[in-house]
């Protein structure tokens, strides 16, 4: 099975990213695993969240920005893999001048149903 860029239209998920389904099972037949592409414009963030089942691996393409992974907050650029592992808070953090561009690999396939928003902390900001 082969897909096109043009022919995943984008959409915003439950996190507020904006981003496109390369491959998912509920489009293209694929079996246990999604890829999208999720681009997070400058000056913006996702909303933190987790996934009750999924797990996640980002990898950076284009951009740069800060990852929150749990407790931890740190500097993400292009060539970086991060994994997410199930019931693991994240988001991203876009403080660059350019949009910050993540394929996100899901393993069960992404689905809004499997996340969960998750409270930010009042010291937890772009600024800090």
């Amino acid at each position: 099975m082969k897909t096109s860029y043009e022919s995943a239209p984008p959409y915003v998920t439950k996190d507020g990213s904006k981003i496109r389904e390369l491959m998912h099972p509920a489009e293209h037949g694929n079996a246990n695993q999604s890829l999208a592409e999720a681009r997070v414009p400058a000056g913006a963030e996702t909303l933190l969240h987790k996934h009750r089942s999924s797990e996640e691996l980002y990898h950076v393409t284009a951009g740069w920005g800060l990852m929150v992974l749990g407790d931890e907050t740190f500097p993400i650029v292009p060539g970086d893999t991060v994994h997410i592992a199930p019931g693991t808070a994240h988001g991203l953090i876009n403080d660059g001048d350019e949009t910050l561009v993540v394929l996100c690999c899901c393993a069960p396939a992404y689905s809004h149903e499997d996340t969960e928003l998750v409270e930010r902390e009042p010291s937890e900001s772009a600024g800090n």
